[in-house]
């Protein structure tokens, strides 16, 4: 049963419940202006004590982040993963200090991130809100809070910052090809790693742990269930048990159509009698460095000037061959291995923005032709 109190001018109100140990737990909250208001909280409070979405606790809200992404989302993601984490928990603590979690406000993280935004690029600004919208979600589900803050939230970036996805028109990729098949053979395995990523978009990672059973000749399809891990040098088994089934590793999982042109040109690697598709002489996987080594030798022969132009280019430049032919980004999505359509349209806005201006004047000449 609530307890109510006035305090000078102010009103308290106390909730009271007894936790699966039997122990008897109070949540206090004060500074209410009418009783009416405490009373409305106390009933919000009574509610959540019969759904079991009550708790005593109020801990700091960097705090508490920290110890969500340590407890769920560390274990198992890359190093990468791990520094963005401990990033945003930098971020939390020089902007909301020693702030309780229930004392946050909708309006507060709006201005955190209209700050944020500022000098971050769109991408960033999505991750960083999106991985606190998800650790404000549990703390909503572990009772802490009763409405969650980081939702409805307007967000903004730097435009000046963002770095637009450069790609290859398609003639230049016919000439790159041509290029790449030019007097190839077995052992130049940086070559048909090329070749794969613009036949495939496949992520570079995938392609250096590919091995001749993942592709079927008969169904032309390539089986992609995982990948190389740069940053622990071993490789990521998407189906494994031993990492965290994040979204990302469920949906990298996937079968791709390929056409006969790239069947023909991996065939040839069967001489090397290996397992492992992409390996040379010396038993070895070429490095990314190695593979962009023989990239900007090839673009420069074909007086390609694409500067900061590398082995993951080539992925964004299968997608841009992919919209512009008119495939859907549903898709591409798919193919991609991406978790949700909405990581592939804020990837490649770029492109779509393009795309829409093509699509623009294609409206406007079929209206002039009316």
């Amino acid at each position: 049963m609530a307890h109510f109190e006035k305090r000078g001018t102010k009103w308290r109100a106390q909730v009271s419940w007894y936790d699966e140990q039997g122990k008897r737990c109070f949540k206090v909250k004060q500074g209410f202006l009418t009783k009416s208001a405490a009373r409305k909280w106390a009933n919000e409070m009574e509610v959540a004590k019969d759904d079991n979405q009550i708790s005593n606790q109020d801990p700091i809200f960097a705090e508490y982040f920290k110890d969500w992404y340590e407890t769920y989302k560390a274990p198992g993601t890359t190093n990468g993963t791990k520094n963005r984490y401990k990033q945003i928990y930098k971020l939390l603590t020089e902007y909301f200090g020693k702030t309780k979690l229930s004392k946050v406000t909708r309006h507060q993280y709006q201005e955190f991130m209209n700050q944020y935004g500022e000098n971050h690029v769109k991408g960033t600004v999505y991750k960083t809100n999106g991985s606190i919208n998800s650790s404000i979600k549990d703390a909503l589900a572990e009772g802490l809070i009763r409405t969650n803050f980081a939702e409805r939230i307007n967000l903004t970036w730097n435009n000046e910052r963002t770095r637009k996805v450069d790609y290859l028109n398609f003639d230049q990729v016919q000439k790159l090809k041509e290029s790449l098949l030019d007097g190839i053979k077995p052992s130049y395995i940086s070559r048909y790693m090329l070749l794969t990523i613009i036949y495939t978009g496949m992520r570079p990672g995938e392609i250096r742990v590919l091995t001749r059973h993942d592709i079927n000749f008969d169904d032309h399809t390539i089986h992609i269930s995982k990948s190389w891990d740069y940053d622990n040098n071993k490789i990521i088994d998407y189906d494994s048990d031993e990492i965290n089934k994040e979204t990302k590793n469920r949906s990298s999982t996937r079968v791709i159509k390929v056409d006969q042109n790239l069947l023909d040109i991996l065939s040839q690697l069967k001489s090397n009698n290996h397992e492992r598709l992409f390996i040379d002489p010396d038993g070895k996987i070429p490095t990314s460095g190695a593979v962009n080594k023989v990239l900007r030798k090839q673009l420069k022969k074909l007086n390609i000037s694409k500067e900061n132009f590398h082995f993951h280019s080539l992925r964004h430049t299968h997608v841009a061959m992919l919209l512009f032919k008119g495939v859907s980004l549903y898709s591409i999505s798919k193919r991609l291995g991406h978790s949700n359509m909405s990581i592939t349209a804020n990837t490649y806005a770029y492109m779509l923005d393009e795309l829409k201006q093509k699509s623009d004047q294609q409206i406007v000449n079929i209206l002039d032709e009316i």
